[in-house]
């Protein structure tokens, strides 16, 4: 298979005058080849990746097609960002939390003006009025929200009965859950009168010079879009979405993710204080895999040691220090962010070919070296124990 690169370095390296036998370059060489034997291995249509050091971004490009008519995947091509959108609203959340506008630790009922239940079944966020008999929903917080501990399955039409219930106390243990992050979002919106679209756009994507991401569809994104592939190697369109989901309906590029990723190292927009809560570890997680949700906690054998809950990310321990992850999925969508503390260095990576989750740990440890993320629980048919 051809594989098309285009490469680009940043601004900030040829500002700095490095030469071209320089760490940098020959570190960027080494991802290159690293991306383009993986996918020439694999046959994976498109992907593209970027590095940051010293919350700055380094190495960015991107590989193969973006669509069935081999058009090339583009730096500036619009990928779906799927549930890394789910860091991006963190990351907006902390912005409130300094603010004074919440308390990570006070409930979300004391936002709204009317119990939950009350608010009936709404196609537009959730099913709170199956949560009436269960008064437990008055105790879920931000930070259960965003260290996915409300009780909730993933979204309610996993339920048997797609029914939304609360399966354990609220904050006691870890399950993956896209609903928890729809009812802090219901919470902004009817409790504060917050425009949650227009809060992402001002305060991450405007103040990041993210001109190509936004959490709807924008006409302009059709020009430069990329469809997806499956694992089966069918094409799957890109969609349009038209509402904010904070769960994951954020459009975006790698160029853009590149600035939000050397922000969010930076920790610029947050106080001290919210970043390291974003990146601390939370809620230990004692489950064998991520998915399925709703796990009992596996045997300690089967636990991926160092694991735990951050705000809006998963936190690790590995031989560069505390780390911390964040993956986006949907049939035709793999995408990671990894970070390390240590040296302020992340890789993202967006790729429009599910099947591209098989290269993640080969190609986060040519760009930051062995960080020790826990594959294996995040992605357990792939990776096992790992």
């Amino acid at each position: 298979m051809r594989v098309a690169s285009q490469a680009v370095t940043i601004a900030t390296m040829l500002v700095a005058g490095i030469a071209p036998a320089s760490a940098q370059t020959r570190e960027a060489a080494k991802i290159d080849a690293a991306v383009k034997a993986a996918m020439a291995r694999t046959g994976i249509k498109g992907l593209a990746i970027a590095t940051i050091a010293d919350g700055k971004p380094g190495f960015v490009s991107s590989y193969g097609a973006r669509n069935v008519k081999s058009a090339p995947l583009e730096t500036a091509t619009i990928m779906y960002g799927a549930s890394l959108t789910k860091t991006v609203f963190a990351y907006t959340v902390l912005q409130l939390v300094d603010e004074g506008k919440i308390d990570l630790d006070k409930p979300i009922a004391g936002m709204l003006p009317r119990p939950l239940p009350e608010y009936g079944n709404l196609d537009a966020y959730g099913n709170w009025g199956d949560l009436a008999g269960d008064d437990r929903w008055k105790t879920i917080t931000p930070r259960m929200v965003l260290t996915h501990s409300t009780g909730f399955a993933n979204f309610s039409f996993d339920e048997p009965d797609e029914k939304l219930r609360i399966h354990f106390a609220p904050g006691s243990r870890y399950s993956y859950s896209g609903e928890g992050i729809i009812l802090l979002q219901f919470g902004l919106e009817k409790g504060l009168g917050l425009d949650l679209g227009a809060e992402m756009q001002r305060r991450v994507f405007d103040r990041f010079g993210m001109k190509n991401t936004s959490m709807t569809w924008r006409a302009d994104f059709a020009a430069n879009l990329a469809d997806g592939w499956t694992a089966e190697g069918k094409v799957d369109p890109h969609d349009e979405r038209g509402r904010v989901r904070a769960a994951g309906s954020m459009d975006t590029t790698i160029a853009d993710m590149a600035r939000f990723a050397a922000a969010l190292a930076r920790g610029e927009g947050l106080s001290a204080k919210a970043r390291r809560e974003m990146a601390r570890a939370q809620l230990p997680i004692t489950t064998a895999s991520q998915f399925p949700t709703l796990q009992d906690p596996a045997p300690p054998a089967a636990q991926h040691q160092g694991v735990a809950a951050g705000l809006g990310v998963v936190t690790f321990n590995g031989p560069q220090g505390a780390g911390f992850f964040k993956g986006g999925h949907n049939d035709s969508t793999a995408n990671t962010l990894v970070c390390v503390e240590r040296g302020r260095r992340c890789v993202v990576i967006l790729s429009n070919d599910v099947r591209a989750e098989a290269m993640f740990p080969e190609l986060v440890k040519a760009a930051l070296g062995e960080a020790g993320v826990p594959w294996g629980w995040e992605y357990p048919r792939l990776f096992g124990k790992r």
